[in-house]
């Protein structure tokens, strides 16, 4: 029976760190320090895969296990992050050449790559080119998205925490319009990431609860836009509960596939640059139907569970002295 070779492993952070990114972060290093007879040292990249590229590494053997299970609850990027594009092999083939350099003179054998699709994608080019280059080099990607539209991932650790953190705001949120609305502002509007996936979006949806009849509208970026409807639908919020509360994902594109927040311009990673879809809504609101808008933004609302259940309680009178 062959013996396994021992080999290092390389870890990095990629793109938008989450509120778990580092618990992650923590899996991994626990795991590998389990297993010392195939995983020797865990080097984390300074900056993501540009610690690689300028061989600035992290030796993580130095942190005590204290250290390392306290990272479950540190927030941000412990080793930091970045938005660094990495090209295709044929258009700068020195970049991936350069990483496996590196892990050669460390003699890593064990990649991975904490971070959302393009992170996933550039796990795969790292190993392609590894295989022709005879490089022993096992890749794997560590998915971190909170947008949770990660092929062959059942919940993606990202999404949990913002969808709590829409669904909260979001209620926090109604209850403030519903205090004021006879008098004042009758539509919120929320705008939440998610270019193509409406998971985000869709989180709404808790805030919403079980009632029959909700003040909730979500847009999603996987169902064309269609203006007349979803007017229409704000009225009849507005009309009949007396206010409407609306969340918007920033991909939301009309029946041509046109962004309706799109800029014309593109991103550092090919995609379309988005100038926020909130505003645009809040202008067809006003326009066509005449209501007060506010919201536009999560951060309006924080979390106040101080007054939140005074306020539940007030809006339940409220609607039970509607009833006939």
């Amino acid at each position: 029976m062959a013996r396994t070779i021992k080999k290092n492993a390389f870890y990095a952070q990629s793109g938008g760190v989450t509120s778990v990114i580092n618990a992650s972060a923590c899996g991994v290093l626990e795991t590998a320090r389990k297993h010392k007879s195939k995983i020797g040292k865990v080097y984390a990249g300074l900056n993501g895969i540009i610690g690689a590229l300028t061989e600035n590494l992290i030796d993580t053997s130095k942190m005590t296990a204290k250290e390392i299970a306290a990272l479950r609850y540190t927030p941000a990027g412990a080793f930091g992050s970045c938005r660094y594009k990495l090209t295709t092999l044929d258009v700068n083939r020195a970049e991936y050449e350069r990483i496996i350099e590196v892990f050669k003179a460390h003699d890593i054998g064990y990649f991975f790559y904490n971070g959302g699709g393009d992170s996933q994608d550039t796990a795969y080019k790292v190993s392609l080119l590894s295989q022709e280059m005879g490089y022993p080099l096992t890749c794997v990607g560590v998915p971190k998205t909170i947008d949770n539209d990660l092929p062959f991932t059942d919940c993606c650790p990202g999404f949990g925490s913002v969808a709590k953190y829409v669904a909260v705001s979001l209620k926090e949120a109604e209850l403030d319009v519903a205090s004021m609305a006879k008098s004042s502002t009758k539509v919120f509007i929320m705008e939440v990431m998610g270019r193509h996936a409406g998971w985000i979006a869709a989180a709404a949806g808790l805030a919403a609860g079980r009632a029959k009849k909700t003040p909730y509208v979500i847009l999603f970026p996987e169902i064309a836009f269609d203006q007349a409807k979803f007017l229409k639908r704000v009225d009849e919020c507005v009309k009949q509960l007396g206010y409407c509360i609306i969340c918007v994902s920033e991909g939301v594109h009309d029946e041509n596939g046109k962004f309706l927040a799109d800029t014309g311009l593109k991103d550092a990673f090919g995609h379309s640059q988005l100038g926020g879809v909130a505003p645009v809504i809040a202008s067809m609101v006003k326009e066509n139907l005449g209501y007060n808008i506010t919201g536009l933004s999560p951060i309006t609302y924080s979390v106040r569970p101080d007054i939140l259940r005074p306020k539940l309680m007030w809006i339940k009178l409220m609607r039970s002295a509607k009833q006939p």
